[in-house]
Formats: structure tokens, C-alpha cells, sequence
């Protein structure tokens, strides 16, 4: 499936309900006077689906790798802050939260590592790197498949549902 707005991305939307959930659980009171924590935790869980966008919206398969791996980044740095307050007794009331956060966390890593995987094994370069005869020969593909697809149904309705083999005569 080819996405073409980054709302419609799951790691995307996984990013934001790891913001929402980090936003709502650091206005607990438990978090007063612990210095930047709930800063530090905020910002870091709002990258991981702001460096996503970022990277959709560059144009580039290179670009988008890089901000993938920022986006990564981001989520490790929002699970090592989430063990850390595991540690503390005073987040001993939010420990099922934590936890919960957690494993959203790891899902959006693991989520942004398939996909990082995935472009560096593509040849594509990119929208930016489309011109209009590489576009054009992508459009001619599709009309092509689209063309061959049709002629196949044909075939077959005409000859009960045989496949069509290239090296076949389907004279009588």
C-alpha cells in the first residue's frame, strides 16, 4: 500500500498516541519538581512521529531514512525516561501506565526499523528525484498491467477460466 499523506501512516499515528498518552501522564502532580523529566519526556515522544512527517514530507528515500532513524532514536530515548521513573517511587502509582508506554514505544521502534529496512533494500530515490519521463514511464507500467490484466479476463471468459500462455497458440 503506497501512503500519500503521513496521517494515514501507522508508525505516524502510533507516534501520536505515544505524544497524547506521555502529555497526559506527565501532568500527573508526581511529576512536579523532578526538574526537566517531564519536559525531556514530552519533546522526545512528540519527535517520534514529528521526525516521521518531517522525513514523508522530504522527498527523498535518503531523507526519509535518516529522519526514520531520528524518529527511532526518539522512541529508545522515550523508553530509557519511562525506566527510569519504573525505578522511582513516586511514579509507583503510574507503573501499569509506564509500562503500557513502554511497550507502545518498542511497537513504534520496531515499526520505523521494518519500514528503514524495507528503503534501504529499494531502488527508489524518491518523489524529488521523479522527472517527467520517469514519470511518464511509470504511468505507461500502469496502463500496461492495467492492459494485460483486462486481456486476461477476456481470454479467459472467452475460453472458460484457462491462463494465458505466451507460448500457447489458441487457434482452433
Amino acid at each position: 500500500m503506497k501512503y500519500k499523506r503521513f496521517e494515514d501512516l501507522p508508525v505516524w499515528q502510533a507516534g501520536m498516541e505515544l505524544a497524547e498518552r506521555i502529555f497526559k501522564m506527565t501532568g500527573d502532580k508526581s511529576f512536579a519538581y523532578q526538574g526537566d523529566l517531564a519536559n525531556q519526556m514530552q519533546r522526545a515522544s512528540l519527535s517520534v512521529s514529528n521526525n516521521v512527517a518531517e522525513g514523508f514530507e522530504r522527498g527523498t528515500t535518503k531523507e526519509l531514512l535518516s529522519f526514520l532513524y531520528y524518529s527511532r532514536g526518539s522512541s529508545g530515548e522515550v523508553r530509557s525516561m519511562l525506566l527510569l521513573c519504573e525505578r522511582m517511587e513516586r511514579f509507583n502509582h503510574l507503573k501499569s501506565e509506564i509500562s503500557n508506554l513502554k511497550s507502545l514505544a518498542e511497537s513504534c521502534s520496531r515499526q520505523l526499523r521494518a519500514w528503514a529496512d524495507n528503503l534501504q533494500n529499494s531502488p527508489i530515490a524518491g518523489q524529488r528525484h521523479l522527472n517527467d519521463a520517469a514519470r511518464q514511464r511509470d504511468e505507461s507500467e500502469k496502463r500496461r498491467q492495467a492492459f494485460d490484466a483486462k486481456l486476461e479476463r477476456i481470454v479467459r471468459e472467452g475460453r472458460g477460466s484457462q491462463p494465458i500462455h505466451p507460448h500457447h497458440s489458441y487457434s482452433n
